[in-house]
């Protein structure tokens, strides 16, 4: 008989979730008889089946991943897959598309929960809808089972905790006003974020600190890498036209518009600083926290914009909107001249200030 190989599978101890299973954020996902992936983040989940298949490996080098499709699966197969092995290799099963399986695929999972050996450690990926949800529920049963929920990353803190994850994962920390830096200059779109702070981990050398050892990035680090982005340099002109400084303003736009960037992007950034400070006025008084999740921002968003706010009157505001809303029109096509539209709105605001 060959000797017996070490198990796939690892101890879980997270919190217990629904059915009974461990459940796990994200990045914490590690290996049980049964994983289930859900949810509709897409690369969440991926990061969480990397995780398992990393943590399988470490204690099974030589083993073997199964990737099952749902969208081309053909009964029988999974059977084969999920058999105990005759020389006890372990296997990582990983069986996505779950939401849209055909019938046949739902039904061989459905069997194999009951009779999975140890040295095969099963992946659900599932990412939201009614279909199989009594599988779902079957599989939260299983004794050991691991949950892992990826939902939809959406709001400013959410995209914070993210970036300061996925930092982590490298062996890196960030200051606020430079994680403040990045979102603004890479948006809501998770892979771009993710990319964007892989290449700051990589690329930025570690400072001074800690022995030469410092992992902190800053807001420096961060304007050097995406200062030149339409969406920072838009804020940039933002700020300052909001808070009455025509002649910076006027310098930073021209200054864009020099350099080839689109008057749009530089449109909606303005746009999008004057409609948070109407938010954040209309919303009345409160602490920062309490009003944030209604508002859809994050606190220190609040908290800048009440700060922006001052020398504005709610006309100065409408005043400001409806300048950009003719300034968008002719960037779009609406207007002769795009630059002169900008310009002709950045004037505008910084009149539209009380003070």
């Amino acid at each position: 008989m060959p000797a017996a190989r070490p198990s796939a599978r690892a101890r879980t101890t997270g919190a217990r979730g629904q059915g009974g299973a461990h459940a796990l954020p994200w990045h914490q996902a590690e290996p049980g008889p049964v994983v289930l992936v859900t949810g509709p983040e897409q690369l969440l989940a991926e990061r969480a089946v990397e995780r398992v298949r990393d943590a399988c490996r470490e204690r099974s080098p030589d083993l073997e991943v199964v990737t099952v499709d749902a969208s081309v699966y053909r009964s029988g197969e999974l059977s084969q897959w999920t058999s105990p092995s005759l020389f006890e290799e372990a296997r990582l099963v990983v069986v996505s598309g779950l939401e849209s399986a055909a019938d046949a695929l739902v039904t061989d999972v459905g069997a194999a929960l009951g009779t999975l050996p140890d040295d095969v450690v099963l992946v659900l990926r599932h990412a939201g809808g009614a279909r199989a949800g009594a599988l779902l529920k079957a599989a939260r049963e299983v004794p050991g089972a691991v949950l892992v929920e990826c939902p939809a990353v959406k709001t400013p803190a959410e995209q914070r905790a993210f970036a300061q994850t996925e930092l982590r994962s490298h062996g890196r920390t960030i200051d606020d006003d430079a994680l403040d830096a990045l979102l603004l200059a890479i948006g809501s779109d998770l892979r771009s974020l993710a990319a964007a702070c892989s290449q700051l981990a990589v690329d930025v050398p570690r400072g001074a600190g800690q022995g030469g050892r410092s992992a902190r990035l800053t807001a420096d680090d961060v304007e050097r890498y995406y200062g030149g982005r339409a969406e920072v340099t838009g804020f940039k002109v933002a700020d300052a036209a909001v808070a009455g400084q025509r002649a910076e303003a006027l310098r930073l736009l021209r200054q864009a518009l020099d350099s080839g960037l689109d008057p749009v992007p530089l449109v909606a950034a303005l746009a999008l600083k004057l409609r948070g400070m109407a938010k954040v006025a209309s919303a009345g008084r409160g602490s920062p926290d309490a009003l944030a999740k209604g508002l859809g921002m994050a606190p220190w968003q609040v908290r800048t914009t009440r700060d922006a706010l001052r020398g504005w009157t709610p006309d100065g505001i409408a005043a400001g909107i409806t300048a950009l809303a003719e300034a968008d029109e002719a960037v779009k096509g609406g207007g002769r001249d795009p630059r002169y539209a900008v310009e002709r709105a950045v004037i505008a605001i910084t009149a539209a200030r009380a003070g």
